[in-house]
Formats: structure tokens, C-alpha cells, sequence
């Protein structure tokens, strides 16, 4: 597949081969028409994490309407199977950023959890995806994270899969990220979830229930410093993706020289 890569890359839902016609969504016609100012007989690459990446020309456009046709393969679809990512919300401009960053590092599930400590009772789950398929276009992943529906964190140990391991990040303290995920049991089969608490710390008791509720849940820690939770659960992606994740794949499209 060495067809010339577009620089803009499109998340769309429709079934993607060649020849196919695929509509823009109003958010994406106004972007490709009046921001990028493209035009009829224009490229751009699509996805929809199932049929790989394709690239597709503007076959018609309009003032409120634009259709696209599906041309060439660019690349195949392949498993990303990340890490989760469970985290307290926090104010609008903090969820943003945790969703933008936790997509480019590689997260398939965004989970909100509500903990005694969080500082809002609400979070907008269509902003948690928008800003989702904005970073997966942007990073040229093949996939959009799932967006889970927010769960009470008391409820959660009901709600978690047999089998996938879950890491609390404790600013008390806890075991060192780095020897969590050397252990086997953690890398493999299922990449782990990784639970970040609410901007005010854990109340006491909270991290103890969810151990008792959960077979596979550990504490761990990332070093001396209190981070803030956007921080936090950076810090703890990065190390995963480069302890125990695809840290040292190429980059789509390439190969290791």
C-alpha cells in the first residue's frame, strides 16, 4: 500500500471500499470546505476502526454538504487493544485534555468514575468523544476509543471483566509502576485498566474496597511527587506504553530500519 498519504484524515462510521460514497457530517463539511478550503477533485484519508485507512477524493461539495469517494487502501487494520484508562472527572478544560492525550498514548476504553472526592457530579460523554475521534485523526491511529457510560466507583467492582487487571494509582504510595508491570500477569493477556483518582485525593477506604472487590487490583505508585490527576494519568500510560505496550513499534505505515 504506497498510495500518496492526504494530510487530512476523517473518522466516519460508514463501511469504507473502493468506490463507496461517503457523506460528511456537518462538523466535517465545514471544516473541509471553509477552514482547509478544499474542493472538489481534493484528497483526504478516512477510517472507521474496522476497514483500515482509505483514501477517498471530495466527489461533490456544497454549501452544506459534501461527498466523498472511497479510492485506495492506505493501510490495514489492525488490533489496538490498549490499555483502559478510569479516571475521576475533573473540571471541562482537564476532561478535555485527558481525553486528547490518553487517545494519542493509546487507550482503547475512556471510563469516567465517580469517587466520594470528585468535584463535579456530570460529565458530558458526546465532548468525551468528540475530543476522542479529534485526537485519534490527528495521531493516525486506526481507532476511536470506546467511551463507557460513568459508573459510581462503589459499583465498579460489579461491573469489571474477569481477567483484565486494574491499577490504582495511590499518591500514598503502593507498588513501583515499573516492577507492577514487569509481572507477566499484568502485560498479558488483557492490557490493564488504570484507575486515576478525583483532584482531591482518595477517601479513606475507597482504594481498600475496590482491592477487596476486584481479584486482580493493585496499588501502585509513580514516584515521591503528588501529581495532578491529568498528569497522573499521563504519566501512567506513558509507562505502560513503554514498559509493557507497543512503545517500540513503528510508527503506521513504517518499518524498523
Amino acid at each position: 500500500m504506497t498510495t500518496t498519504r492526504p494530510k487530512t484524515r476523517l473518522f466516519v462510521p460508514d463501511p469504507l471500499s473502493a468506490g463507496a460514497l461517503v457523506s460528511a457530517d456537518p462538523g466535517q463539511v465545514g471544516h473541509l470546505l471553509r477552514v482547509l478550503r478544499l474542493g472538489v477533485g481534493d484528497s483526504v484519508a478516512l477510517f472507521n476502526g474496522r476497514d483500515g485507512e482509505w483514501t477517498a477524493l471530495i466527489a461533490e461539495a456544497g454549501r452544506n454538504a459534501c461527498t466523498l469517494r472511497v479510492q485506495a487502501p492506505l493501510l490495514p487494520q489492525c488490533a489496538e487493544d490498549g490499555p483502559w484508562l478510569l479516571f475521576a472527572p475533573v473540571k471541562k478544560a482537564g476532561v478535555d485534555f485527558i481525553a486528547e492525550k490518553a487517545t494519542e498514548l493509546g487507550v482503547s476504553r475512556l471510563w469516567p468514575v465517580f469517587t466520594a472526592r470528585t468535584a463535579t457530579e456530570r460529565i458530558n460523554t458526546h465532548r468525551l468523544r468528540a475530543n476522542a475521534v479529534a485526537a485519534a485523526e490527528q495521531c493516525r491511529r486506526l481507532t476511536v476509543p470506546e467511551i463507557a457510560d460513568p459508573v459510581r466507583l462503589a459499583d465498579l467492582p460489579g461491573r469489571w471483566p474477569a481477567g483484565r487487571p486494574l491499577l490504582i494509582l495511590d499518591e500514598r504510595g503502593g507498588m513501583p509502576m515499573r516492577a507492577v508491570l514487569a509481572s507477566s500477569s499484568v502485560a498479558r493477556p488483557k492490557p490493564p485498566g488504570l484507575l486515576i483518582g478525583p483532584e482531591g485525593g482518595w477517601a479513606p477506604g475507597e482504594i481498600e474496597a475496590i482491592q477487596a472487590g476486584v481479584a486482580d487490583a493493585c496499588s501502585v505508585t509513580l514516584g515521591p511527587r503528588i501529581l495532578r490527576a491529568e498528569t497522573a494519568a499521563l504519566a501512567g500510560l506513558a509507562c505502560w506504553q513503554v514498559l509493557a505496550g507497543d512503545g517500540d513499534r513503528p510508527p503506521p505505515g513504517r518499518h524498523p530500519s
